[in-house]
């Protein structure tokens, strides 16, 4: 695999069988988000707000995806193999989505939040 390889094809499994999904996937580790501020005195200071990790795309509606089973999974296992050649790993994770399908797109949005992620390279 070429070292300047950044986007591309993705894999996207849950609890190990894998999916159809578009190739904008997005992610959060769930690292604590900075936030700056200054006080009275314009000295300057940041405090840290907790993240849910997760993962996000879309999923493409095929004759064979049970839509309602989807959207209730729960406690799952979800990971994201990227073209770089690393993957995304979130735990105990469960569906958070709004459930709405695209059918003239054909298109599911997604979202699993989880208790916690990892990028393994």
């Amino acid at each position: 695999m070429s070292n300047k390889l950044v986007s591309g094809r993705i894999f996207f499994k849950v609890d190990g069988q894998q999916y159809s999904v578009s190739a904008g996937i997005t992610y959060n580790l769930g690292r604590p988000k900075r936030e700056s501020g200054s006080d009275s005195s314009f000295e300057h200071h940041f405090k840290e707000v907790a993240q849910v990790p997760y993962i996000s795309g879309e999923l493409f509606d095929n004759k064979s995806l049970d839509v309602a089973k989807f959207l209730d999974l729960d406690n799952a296992t979800i990971t994201a193999e990227l073209a770089t050649g690393k993957s995304i790993v979130l735990r105990n994770a469960w569906q958070t989505g709004e459930g709405e399908v695209n059918a003239e797109e054909g298109k599911i949005p997604f979202k699993f939040e989880g208790e916690s992620a990892e990028e393994v390279k």
